[in-house]
């Protein structure tokens, strides 16, 4: 028996222990409307603990997270597989990591051996891919964004690394700086989100953003400088240009959208890697707005005339500050936790000129319109570097508040920071035992879901309106559960998740922040045991 197993049975015993002494102390739901309880301790349930909520925001990821199987079935109920048995057997497996997430695929299964070789089995197929496991879930974001308001498009890379031990896997490629030690792939993502600050920024921290979903997910593999290349004794960047980078990463996650509706407006957010002239221009093209941290030192020109214009950091110091504001900075690794004065200033349309490409000189091609936004940390004492962002915008900023809503949507890129750190530390994707590459990639696309519906649950929380506990997501039965536990009122859906938060660890002090998604995930784990517990205690014989 896995020690996860172990710790489920142990866990559930403990509850039926205490639940057992305070069952006439708790109301229960009429009895036509307990379900009925199947498996053992060691085994699936197939019952949910929480039933549909009442009453939660629409369109977002998170809504009905709570009872993992209507959320998985919202998610991957309609995957055309060519089979329906199939269909369900992905809805079953995403389930149970919506209940564990992190569990191995044994662990999913519950020890099962017909219920692990078929799902082994299943992410083995040829046609089974992300993009066709992704794509009801794809449709649903789509359909989102074709709603009025302003959307982020929050894009990155990472690395996903499996170490090097025994036989190497096929299907990957090597990554990092060691590439004869480890193997992996880039993993670049795109998660679209809903703008919900109003004309006028309450505060200069990001607001809370509802989460919609992910929009398309790429896996690009690293391959050997060709040898034909390397051995071109002229002008190798013009080979170089025509076969794939991973600079096209950027452009080819946006090529699959259609251009926006009228009423919306969607903005792509994203880190230096993004600062590609090209990628730039097709955003303009596609009418996409954009804020992008600048890396290149580009060259200037003249809106109007051409001329040249300098160089934008040049023209950027010299742009007079506007404003300020302090923000609070968490330890990062050489820099301890700060609280900043950050200057912030702002600049008139600016053109960028075009860079040089095979077969055109430099400034052939058509300059990039944009304004630009500087924030900066003056009068540092030298215990950390100085921060600075110089933010490139599809728009030019009128005002501050213009400028300051740009810094808060590019502060909300640190949502897929978030989202990169579920993938391995909550979900653990690079602990998956798959042979394969292909069959990683599966069950990577299915995990990416569950882990960004974590994150979203943070992000719920800390929005989570003056509603009452009722309307907070949970059933009766894991409402009364809690409120005994915690030997609180809860009177409303902040309380509520408050309550969760303590059992994953949080100690909810006046001083403390709101708890993140891990501790969110770990009380939501413990109020599912103790729910489970309850239900042996209430209906064993």
């Amino acid at each position: 028996m896995h020690e996860e197993e172990i710790i489920v049975v142990v866990s559930a015993k403990v509850a039926f222990r205490y639940f057992s002494y305070c069952l006439n102390n708790v109301a229960l739901p009429p009895p036509s409307s307990r379900p009925a309880v199947a498996g053992t301790p060691t085994q699936a349930m197939t019952c949910s603990a929480f039933p549909t909520p009442a009453a939660l925001p629409t369109r977002r990821l998170s809504e009905h997270f709570a009872d993992a199987d209507q959320w998985t079935h919202r998610q991957f109920g309609a995957v055309q597989l060519g089979d329906r048995r199939r269909t369900r057997r992905v809805e079953t497996l995403v389930a149970a990591w919506a209940r564990h997430p992190g569990a191995s695929i044994p662990q999913a299964c519950a020890g099962q051996s017909y219920a692990c070789k078929a799902a082994y089995y299943l992410l083995a197929q040829p046609h089974v891919t992300p993009d066709v496991l992704q794509q009801p879930h794809r449709e649903q974001v789509r359909a989102a964004l074709q709603e009025p308001g302003t959307f982020l498009l929050l894009e990155d890379t990472t690395e996903v690394i499996w170490p090097k031990t025994g036989q190497r896997r096929a299907g990957l490629g090597p990554v990092g700086q060691g590439a004869a030690a480890s193997q992996g792939v880039l993993l670049h993502s795109v998660i679209a989100a809903r703008w919900t600050a109003g004309a006028e920024p309450a505060s200069t921290r990001r607001p809370p953003v509802p989460v919609l979903g992910l929009l398309d997910q790429q896996f690009y593999l690293r391959v050997p400088i060709p040898a034909t290349e390397k051995a071109l004794a002229y002008n190798p960047y013009q080979r170089r240009q025509k076969r794939a980078r991973e600079s096209d990463l950027w452009t080819n996650s946006l090529r699959q959208l259609e251009a926006p509706p009228t009423h919306a407006r969607w903005v792509v957010v994203a880190d230096r890697g993004a600062d590609i002239h090209t990628h730039l221009q097709y955003c303009q093209q596609r009418g996409l707005g954009f804020v992008v941290r600048s890396a290149q030192d580009r060259a200037l020109v003249d809106p109007s005339s051409g001329a040249s214009a300098g160089r934008l950091r040049a023209q950027a110091s010299t742009w007079p500050p506007c404003g300020q504001f302090s923000l609070p900075l968490r330890t990062r690794p050489g820099a301890p936790k700060r609280d900043v004065v950050l200057q912030l200033s702002f600049s008139p349309l600016l053109a960028l000129r075009a860079p040089q490409r095979p077969g055109f000189s430099t400034g052939r091609g058509d300059p990039v319109r944009c304004g630009a936004v500087r924030v900066w940390e003056a009068g540092t004492d030298g215990r950390a570097p100085a921060l600075e962002w110089l933010l490139l915008c599809d728009q030019a900023a009128q005002d501050v508040t213009q400028a300051l809503a740009c810094v808060q949507q590019y502060a909300s890129r640190w949502l897929i920071e978030d989202f990169h750190k579920a993938l391995k530390s909550g979900v653990r994707i690079e602990r998956l035992q798959l042979h394969t590459g292909p069959r990683l990639f599966a069950a990577i696309a299915l995990l990416s879901v569950v882990a960004l519906a974590l994150v979203d649950l943070r992000e719920q929380v800390h929005q989570m309106p003056a509603q009452s506990a009722e309307q907070a997501g949970l059933s009766e039965t894991a409402l009364a559960v809690l409120r005994r536990c915690t030997a609180k009122p809860l009177q409303t859906g902040r309380d509520v998740w408050q309550a969760i938060a303590q059992l994953g660890g949080h100690l909810s002090r006046v001083k403390d922040r709101l708890p993140g998604w891990q501790t969110l995930w770990k009380g939501l784990m413990t109020l599912r045991l103790l729910v489970t517990g309850f239900r042996f205690a209430v209906y064993s014989p």
